[in-house]
Order: C-alpha cells, then structure tokens, then sequence
C-alpha cells in the first residue's frame, strides 16, 4: 500500500513543471510589477543579516548540537517574577503563583537602581513561607545584593535541614552585569569576580543549583542587537569561567554553574534563532576548554522582553509576550519567564500575573509545544538565520575579547557605544515606520485604555563608591517612549483646554478617492493623540472653507488622491489659510509641490517621513506645551 501511494504521488507530480527557483523568481517578477525585489522583499537584522523570502537549502552549519536533550518532566520551567517589597504580600502571591500553574518563583531583591525584597533572613523566610523548597526551585535577581540573598537562602535551607541533592536554587550572581546596567560596583572588580568564583565553589556540592548568571537581559535593555547580546555574553561567561580557574576550579566544574539568559521579544523567528545559536556558542567555547561534556550542562532561560511592552495599550503586550514566549520554548529554553502585560506601567497585579503563566500553559499543553524536542529544527529558514546569527555573534566575541574581554570593553566604554550606535538605527526605523509598534506607533487607540495599576516603588540608588568601580551606564531603550511622550504630552492638553488637539481633515473628492489615505492620516495623527474633524467628502473648493470654520479647528491637513491634488489643492490650501488655518498640511507626496506651497501648504505628511518629528511640530502649531512632554 506504501509503495503504491509513493508511485500514485510520484505520477501526479509528473503532470507539473519542475519547480524551480527561477521559475518562482519570474512569478514574483510578475507579481511585483516592475517593483524592487531586495527592497519589497528582502529584510535584514539589526546586524545586518539578510533575511530572504524564500531558503531552499539547508546551510552547513556548525557541528555542535543546538537542542538540550530533553527530560521527562515538563518542556520548560514556568518561571514567575516576583519584584513586590513586602514579604506578606510576596508570599500571598507566590502561593497564588504555584498553585495556578507556575513551576518555580524568582524573587527581585532591592538593590541599586531597583526595588524589592529586603535581602535580610527574616524577609526572604517571610515571602517564602509554605513553599516546597525541595520541589520549587528558588531563583534570585539581587544585582550586588545577590550575596546577602544567597545567605538568607541557605539559612532557610539549614533551617529545614535540606540535604544537598535537595536544594534547588538559581542565585544569578552577575557582578559584570550589575557594573554594565547601573555603572556601578562597591568593591574593585578583582574582588567582585573572586567572590562570584567563591559562590560557584559553594554550590560545588549542590547539584540543582547554579551560581552565575550571564544575563542577555542586561544587553538587551539597552538596544543591543541579537548578535551583541550573545557575544557579550559569551564573553561573561568567558569572564566567570577564567574568574573560577584562577580559583582552582576547572572549566568543566564551572561551566554547569553558569546559567545563560536571553530576553525574547515579538521577533519569534530572531528570537528562537538566538536562543538555538546561543547553544551552539556555548559548545564551541567549552571544546575550547576542553569541557565539551559540560556544555550540555549549561541551562539556558528567557526572560520575556521588557524593551518591548508599552504603556499604551497595553492589551497589546500580551500578544508580543505570547510570540516571544512560543519563540523561547521553540527555542528550547529550560525556564521561561513571562512578565505581566502592565509591566510598563505598574506592580501587576493578580490577573496580570495568571495571564503571564496561562501563556506558557496553553503554548505547553494546549497548542503542544511541549511535545516537541527542538520543533524548529529542519526549517531551511531557522537554520540558515541561526547559522548567520552565530557567526556574526562569534565574530564580535573575538574582537571583544582582542579588546580585552567583557571586562575591559564595559570600562573603556567601548561595548556601550557600539550599542548606542544600533539604538540610534533602531530609533531611526520606528520613527519612519520601517518597524512599527501596534498600539502605539500604528493604530493607536485614543482615551482611556482601562488599565489601572499600582505605580512602582521608587528604587534606591546607592552612590558610586570611591573604593569599588564606575564606568558609563548602559541606558535603557524604551522603542515605544518618543511614542508615548507625545501621547503624554496630548493627555495633558486634554485635561487643560478640556479637549484633546484636534486638526481638521479635508477630504478633496468622492469617498472611494480619498477613503484610504484618510483613514492613514488619522490613524498617524492619533499616534501623537491628536484627533480629527473630518469632513464630509468636498467636491467644490467653495466648501473647504465654510467647512474649516464649523470645525473650529486651528490647523488643517488635505487628504485626497494626487490626482485630486492637482485639480483643487491649490485652491482648498488657499481657502484653508482665508479661513484662518495656522498650518496647512497635505497628506501624500505629490511630483509638484511648487504650486502647493505657494499657496499656502506648509507641511507634507506621508508614509518614511519621521513620525516623530513631525507630529511635535504639529503639537507646536496646535499650542500644545511642551513642558508636558
């Protein structure tokens, strides 16, 4: 019967031509109608990898093994962030936490520049009362304060007499991390990696729990690219693993204690890419020790971007934490945290922590990620993007470490500029709408978005210390915050004059002519929270200004077809500005503007101009204060 199926398919497939590249090539020639085929269809990173419409080979590769055998347990640890100061509130959620799904806790520690739980014994025994110590395991995110946290957790653990084999802990000390993210340490450098070497040789005994952290996060909150990230942190764990020798500790004891973490944002395919070429890096460093039986060994976790959640319509957050959270477990992360979609505006509360974990349950059981060892494995596209990925992050790993490793590129500043650099290109494609952020920089949704959240405590900052060591901070990147400061800065005219800023739209000839760039023009006008009177269609210039006058708006924006342009908008603008408009803009990019701007069009507005740019100026114009911003 098999064979018989295979010769009936094999037969019906001869009825076709071949397919061929070149054949698909001319159909999309025809289709594309003269159009640029690298610019229509051709994407890239923020490292410049090209990312193809079409793969159909498979790339080499590189020998090392990309998935983490798999165990019997669940596909991933469902990983639940706890940041709140108060350990009776703490604890009240993290029970809540366990027993709707989540399958272990990290607490946030109060530290430099972030607030959370005291790092004192009583504190942390308070926030964990009735869990299973033996069966969940504990992460902390102390930054320098990791140490103290460390010790109230293994006095908690004495206290219930834990055997070694039954301790479960991520401590995720971070000292290099911590100096990048707050630009700060209290004690010289040295001194900072001895102790990080001393806590890996006291977790020698313990074989669930990891000491060191090598945290993506810290790169990735700052704008790095894909390829950045992991070549800073490979080098950390380059760093911690040379730290642990100096102290007698050989790379293949080191390297299991040494956890790698990655931030995941709505880039599903980048994200899973990163996280399957982190493990490919990882195994090439380890065969550079001569400790390949340890690279398997190493846990790597992923965090849910924090860059990536907005503050405006934050409903949408929930869909990029759902895409970045199917991209780590396609990945094939070991643990994945999903922070809470009001993360940008506030302490979450308990619906927004149960939708944080019911994402990883129904990715897991119900749409069966769970099922799958390394479901992206095979795909011509994710292998060629992971193949790329590593390369270009082992390419910049070897010019950080020709500079002097992680540690000298973070006191130089070098690292920090290169990251600002890819920040500047980020901020460059969202504010002309190569990269757009629904929600916020398209299709904005005006009023109250319905989400009230306590704010968050503010954090303590604990000045430099003139025996420890500074350097220049990595400044955090928010892609959504111009964004939002013009929308703030709306909200508070609004509550001022009593009305949100308003533009009048003129929409020249039939509906069926102007519809579609109307409907454009409001919604890029709304990203600035402005609101428009549009008009009913104006078939006559007679009508544009009697119009204007009813709308009692200040400034006017014509919307038509070009054709349109050329017949009525000189005459509309000129009517426009008779009755009173201050400003007179046009939405499109019309051949001829002479004309247009002589009589009396100040402004052109259209897809690639800078969003940014020109809805503050339109702000101005409106009389909107810019002291709100």
């Amino acid at each position: 019967m098999v064979a018989s199926n295979v010769t009936a398919t094999a037969a019906f497939a001869d009825d076709f031509p071949p397919a061929t590249l070149l054949a698909w090539r001319g159909l999309i020639d025809k289709a594309l109608k003269g159009g640029d085929f690298e610019r229509r269809l051709v994407a890239s990173t923020a490292d410049g990898i090209r990312i193809e419409p079409l793969f159909t080979e498979r790339p080499s590769g590189w020998p090392q093994p990309t998935a983490q055998p798999t165990s019997d347990g669940p596909a991933w640890d469902i990983r639940q962030l706890h940041s709140g100061v108060d350990p009776v509130a703490v604890n009240a959620a993290i029970l809540e936490d366990l027993a709707g799904g989540a399958t272990s806790v990290t607490l946030r520690m109060a530290s430099n520049g972030c607030s959370g739980l005291p790092s004192d014994a009583a504190a942390v025994a308070r926030a964990l009362e009735g869990v299973l110590l033996d069966v969940c395991p504990i992460a902390l995110q102390g930054g320098e304060e990791t140490p103290d946290a460390v010790a109230a957790l293994v006095a908690l653990w004495n206290h219930h007499q834990l055997p070694d084999e039954r301790k479960r802990a991520a401590f995720n000390h971070d000292p290099l991390g911590t100096l990048a993210a707050t630009g700060a340490l209290a004690v010289p450098l040295p001194s900072a990696l001895a102790a990080a070497s001393r806590l890996v040789h006291t977790t020698l005994p313990w074989p669930e729990v990891t000491a060191l952290r090598a945290d993506g996060h810290v790169w990735h909150a700052a704008g790095a690219s894909e390829a950045q990230e992991l070549a800073a942190v490979l080098s950390t764990v380059v760093a911690y693993l040379r730290a642990a020798e100096a102290a007698g500790i050989a790379p293949g004891h080191a390297l299991p204690k040494i956890v790698v973490n990655l931030a995941v944002d709505a880039d599903q395919m980048l994200g899973l890419a990163k996280l399957r070429a982190a493990r490919r890096l990882i195994a090439r460093v380890a065969a550079a020790c001569n400790a390949e039986h340890a690279a398997a060994a190493v846990a790597i976790t992923a965090e849910t971007s924090r860059a990536m959640m907005t503050r405006r319509d934050p409903w949408v957050n929930m869909l990029r934490t759902t895409m970045a959270c199917a991209a780590a477990a396609m990945g094939c992360a070991q643990s994945i945290t999903v922070l809470p979609y009001t993360w940008a505006l506030g302490e979450p509360d308990a619906f927004a922590r149960r939708m944080a974990r019911n994402t990883s349950l129904v990715l897991m059981e119900e749409s069966g990620l769970g099922r799958v060892a390394d479901p992206a494995a095979g795909s011509f596209a994710v292998e060629t993007l992971t193949d790329n990925l590593a390369q270009a992050a082992w390419a910049l790993f070897q010019i950080i470490e020709a500079e002097g490793g992680i540690k000298s590129v973070i006191q130089s500043g070098w690292l920090q500029n290169k990251i600002a650099a890819t920040v500047a290109a980020k901020q460059a494609a969202l504010a002309t709408g190569k990269v757009v952020l629904t929600g916020t920089s398209a299709f904005p949704r005006l009023g109250d978005d319905g989400v009230a959240v306590k704010p968050w405590p503010a954090p303590q900052h604990v000045l430099p210390s003139a025996a420890g060591v500074n350097v220049t901070a990595l400044d955090p990147y928010c892609p959504s915050r111009p964004f939002e400061r013009l929308r703030d800065r709306a909200d508070q005219a609004t509550v001022t004059l009593g009305q949100p800023p308003r533009v009048f739209l003129a929409c020249l000839g039939p509906l069926a002519v102007h519809a579609a760039r109307a409907t454009w023009t409001a919604n890029f006008l709304a990203v600035g929270g402005i609101a428009v009177s549009q008009s009913e269609p104006l078939l006559h210039t007679a009508e544009v200004g009697r119009a204007f006058a009813d709308s009692g708006a200040s400034v006017a924006c014509l919307c038509g077809a070009d054709a349109t342009y050329a017949e009525l908008g000189e005459a509309a603008a000129s009517m426009l500005r008779t009755a009173g408009a201050t400003e007179v803009y046009l939405a499109g990019r019309p051949k001829e503007r002479g004309a247009l701007e002589a009589a009396g069009v100040s402004h052109f507005v259209h897809a690639g101009c800078d969003m940014v740019e020109v809805l503050a100026a339109m702000q101005d114009a409106l009389g909107v204060p810019r002291e709100a911003a």
